[in-house]
């Protein structure tokens, strides 16, 4: 039996407690010590319970102590003290990057973003790229950048793991309570709830908004679980990389059509979409079809203005991990809107085609994204590599060194997993601006002033909660597993707080290969055996529902575990969540992370292990190939970066590395004591650590790059693109046109390039060809000079370009000549080519029209 009416019972809260609903409506308190703690003290169990999610935690505190806490002056001094801290932090108006919007009060950039892990209390993220995405917001709030960010509110987020008695992992779906967290739904004016609706298979779908505080930036989430919907339509926010192929179909039509339509319903015209992930690519063809709609553009001039003003990053180094779906598939949902944009359903497709000629090629939101953006980026300077490789198809003609995505190497939100104690020191050492100004280098080096002492004793005890909490966490997992009394037992004294403590914490991917130690499980029980230098190991982390290799390798972990010998050197720690990864990032004496090269896109974990002075054993991959340098001690390194083709070789190779470094350097950098009982090598790499790679790795950092590097010239491309009612965004259009129907023709003939076979170092080497331009003129193209020095292969070691004049001279017709030169910096084997491509003033990357011609031999 269902009731006639519901209602949403909230506490009573006396006046003088009523700055509790503001720090509790505002995620701020995730990143704000000051605030967490003044909930955690009003009931400590009770804060637990609450799981750190201060709406459950007033919702379930008893009315009586209300009352009593609003006579308590002490409490209500420290309460007025949190409050005037979120005004001053919300009021702040000044940013330190000049991105300002073209009209007052509207954001310059909306981020788009299937997932975000902002807090433990918001199960809306399953991994590394929700973490990254939370982090990208609270640096944009702590910057000030005029930024807005849309996503999905799930109803049972990601899952839950639990373990059956042999380690096998099982999955558990519990229910998300909106009404039970720092959420508000949107309402207009009228008091009724703003909703949106798409179109699913010819049926309409319809989206109420949560609105998420995450400091200064709000957060929007589209939620299908409304009566309004037929239940297979309310499942669309169910979960999180949850159903089939069509439901994830669904869930990115929403995020991507329905995400830039709830900004319009709510009065937001941002001038910059960020797409992270492929995720949310359809967000591109919605705005296209907005600007054709209502500004009656062309197809192609609202294609050219959309994909100047999008920036899109994507996370994925492995071809697996990009969504593709099945051209019949699409028909079905996208052959209306087809038509809508102007264009055969076939031309659509051909859009997310890596071949666009290929009917039988499946549709990838990936390379959706990449033809909708003109700044594509990898989230290290080792993945932009790799996905230059992995779409160079998309730009068949470039070589793979010039494909158009570059790399804004990820970083981590300091405040938010630097632990207290260790905050603490740095604010007395560093000064407060390691939170206020994170990425910057002159802070870092305060680093230096830290006495050994201090930092090692801080250290040590953040090691002594690490090993408590590992017990506790076991024995309540133990204890619901209604095992006997004398195992909770043991459970409580697994661990040692004073042996050195190895953490491994991830997604189970097979590629993260958790199961490196495991090769030679003799040479491990030593480790763990070793009566003066013992290991002990913390495993945690999820395998994907269906990956059955991956629940293979927690399983190998987990019974390990139980061998006699390792019982109380190893645990895994099941249901990784926020919470655990703090507690690991912060106590461990080392993060190992074993990924094969080169499949790991950044790895942004053992950045929140350096922030707290943990230190990294890792292959060369990721952010650990930018941060690592032979001789920089910082850290240590599993070989040097090979990459192999022969995996289980490689696995062998690395696996025995592996166990090198932790018997001969880890455990006796670790072990070896002065008379005071510190290691000082050990703490001298902490330091350096800190100082060399807290600036750079900090998300602040991130952000500011992606501010200098993309966000500012895509909203330039906004502003002159759509000024004069779209002129210049016609102009482009039709350039690009004309461009496309004679490129055909373009040809370079007659190169002269000096005399002879040698020349000196610093000589001006003159070069000149004629270039046949088939009615197009002389600006609308460049002409370079492509040079560098050569390999044993006769191939391009490094290159650079010079770019070519029209030298004036005569021609035959349709021919002009065109002059340059260049300068061999270095002896050596030197070559040079000719290239065409296109050129015009409001075009932002010459590469991005896929246009180009070589000179031919």
């Amino acid at each position: 039996m269902r009731p006639i009416r519901s209602y949403s019972v909230v506490p009573n809260i006396p006046d003088p407690l009523a700055p509790l609903r503001d720090l509790a409506a505002n995620y701020w308190f995730s990143w704000n010590d000051q605030i967490a703690d003044l909930f955690s003290q009003m009931d400590p169990d009770l804060w637990r319970r609450a799981k750190g999610n201060p709406v459950a935690f007033l919702n379930m505190f008893p009315q009586e102590e209300l009352l009593r806490l609003a006579g308590d002056e002490f409490f209500l001094e420290r309460l007025r003290e949190a409050h005037k801290a979120l005004k001053n932090y919300l009021g702040k108006t000044m940013s330190p990057l000049d991105l300002e919007p073209s009209r007052p009060g509207q954001p310059v950039v909306a981020y788009f973003s299937a997932e975000y892990g902002i807090d433990g209390s918001l199960p809306i993220y399953s991994g590394g790229l929700g973490i990254l995405a939370g982090d990208h917001l609270k640096s944009a709030s702590d910057l000030n950048i005029p930024l807005v960010a849309v996503g999905l509110a799930y109803k049972k987020g990601y899952f839950r793991q639990y373990l059956t008695p042999d380690g096998w992992q099982q999955e558990r779906y519990p229910t998300v309570d909106f009404e039970q967290l720092p959420v508000s739904l949107v309402r207009g004016e009228d008091g009724r709830e703003v909703r949106v609706s798409v179109d699913m298979e010819g049926r309409e779908c319809h989206a109420r908004i949560w609105r998420v505080d995450v400091g200064r930036v709000p957060l929007y989430l589209l939620d299908t679980n409304i009566p309004e919907n037929p239940q297979d339509l309310r499942e669309t926010t169910a979960q999180l990389y949850g159903g089939d192929w069509e439901m994830r179909l669904r869930q990115e039509i929403l995020l991507g059509i329905g995400g830039v339509r709830a900004l319009r319903a709510l009065g937001l015209a941002p001038e910059v979409i960020h797409m992270n992930e492929g995720h949310s690519a359809f967000a591109g063809v919605e705005r296209i079809r907005l600007l054709m709609r209502e500004e009656e553009l062309s197809f192609e001039a609202a294609m050219e203005l959309v994909a100047s003003s999008s920036v899109f990053t994507t996370h994925t180094p492995v071809p697996a991990g990009n969504d593709r779906f099945d051209p019949d598939l699409m028909q079905r949902y996208f052959e209306g809107y087809a038509r809508n944009l102007g264009l055969a359903f076939k031309v659509f497709l051909a859009l997310g085609r890596e071949n666009q000629r290929d009917d039988e090629e499946t549709f990838c939101m990936t390379v959706l994204a990449l033809r909708l953006s003109r700044n594509n980026n990898g989230v290290s300077r080792l993945h932009g590599k790799v996905s230059r490789e992995m779409w160079k198809q998309v730009w068949p003609s470039y070589p793979v060194e010039d494909v158009p995505i570059h790399a804004i190497t990820n970083g981590v939100h300091q405040p938010t997993f630097v632990a207290e104690d260790m905050a603490a020191l740095y604010d007395r050492y560093l000064g407060g601006n390691w939170r206020e100004d994170p990425d910057c280098a002159r802070v870092w080096k305060q680093a230096a002033n830290i006495p050994d002492a201090e930092l090692w004793r801080t250290h040590e005890r953040l090691r002594e909660r690490l090993v408590e909490f590992v017990r506790s966490r076991l024995a309540e997992t133990l204890a619901r597993r209604g095992v006997r009394s004398r195992e909770v037992e043991e459970a409580r004294e697994v661990l040692d707080p004073q042996v050195l403590t190895v953490c491994f914490a991830r997604r189970f991917a097979t590629y993260k290969r958790a199961n490196l130690l495991l090769r030679d499980v003799e040479r491990m029980r030593r480790l763990v055996t070793h009566p003066e230098r013992p290991m002990q190991f913390i495993f945690a982390g999820k395998a994907h529902p269906q990956d059955q290799e991956g629940k293979k390798l927690i399983q190998q972990l987990v019974q390990l575990a139980r061998d006699p010998d390792f019982r109380k050197r190893m645990v895994f720690l099941e249901d990784y969540d926020m919470e655990i990864a703090r507690f690991m990032v912060q106590g461990g004496d080392v993060w190992l992370n074993t990924p094969r090269v080169p499949l790991e896109a950044c790895g942004t974990s053992g950045m929140k292990a350096m922030v707290n002075g943990v230190l990294n054993v890792s292959t060369v991959d990721g952010w650990w190939a930018e941060a690592y340098e032979p001789g920089n001690q910082v850290g240590y390194a599993i070989g040097r970066g090979e990459i192999y083709e022969d995996w289980e070789y490689q696995d062998f190779v690395e696996g025995r590395t592996l166990y090198n470094v932790l018997e001969n350097h880890v455990a006796p950098d670790f072990y070896e004591r002065g008379h005071d009982n510190m290691p000082r090598g050990w703490i001298g790499r902490m330091r350096n650590a800190l100082e060399r790679l807290g600036p750079r790795f900090s998300s602040n950092r991130m952000v500011v790059d992606y501010v200098q590097e993309a966000y500012k010239q895509a909203a330039a491309n906004t502003r002159r693109l759509s000024a004069k009612n779209y002129a210049p965004a016609k102009e482009l259009a039709a350039w690009r046109m004309d461009m496309m129907t004679k490129w055909s023709e373009v040809r370079i003939r007659e190169i002269e390039a000096g005399k002879g076979e040698r020349i000196h170092v610093d000589e001006p080497l003159p070069v000149e060809a004629e270039v046949h331009l088939n009615g197009l003129r002389p600006e609308d193209v460049r002409v370079e000079i492509y040079a560098g020095t050569l390999n044993e292969d006769g191939e391009f070691r490094t290159r650079w370009t010079t770019l070519m004049s029209p030298s004036g001279k005569g021609a035959d017709e349709g021919w002009v000549r065109f002059a340059g030169e260049v300068r061999p910096s270095e002896s050596g084997r030197f070559g040079l080519s000719l290239r065409v491509l296109p050129n015009h003033p409001l075009l932002h990357d010459p590469h991005a029209l896929g246009l180009i011609r070589w000179a031919e031999e």
